[in-house]
């Protein structure tokens, strides 16, 4: 595994936790399918809640919420939709998050952005 997938694999570790300890219960992370792949699957209060996670070592070219495309994110939406095709979950209430982690002065900084985008062009 090279640095770049140890990092991510640590702000999506760190992701998790921050979302445990808000209450959240994580159901699947890294789901892949054809379409794409999902950071992390969480449920919380009876909402499904597919979550990106961004990672960059310094804000020097940006924050990392800045790098979710639109590509990206219709890659999330169908993938989402074939997760909850897979699970048979059609009647749930689902939302889409991105986490964004970056260090500043060797402390990792976190911010959530709950509903950051909308599923609905894809029937979610």
């Amino acid at each position: 595994m090279n640095t770049a997938d140890a990092a991510g694999r640590q702000a999506e570790e760190l992701a998790a936790r921050y979302l445990e300890q808000k209450g959240y219960q994580i159901v699947a992370r890294r789901f892949r399918s054809r379409q794409g792949e999902i950071d992390l699957i969480a449920r919380q209060q009876g909402v499904i809640v597919f979550v990106e996670v961004k990672y960059r070592r310094t804000t020097q070219w940006g924050r990392p919420a800045l790098s979710v495309s639109a590509a990206k994110i219709r890659r999330i939406q169908q993938t989402a939709l074939y997760y909850l095709r897979q699970s048979r979950q059609s009647e749930v209430s689902c939302r889409f998050d991105v986490i964004e982690l970056w260090q500043e002065q060797g402390r990792y900084k976190i911010h959530h952005y709950e509903n950051a985008f909308e599923g609905a062009s894809y029937g979610i």
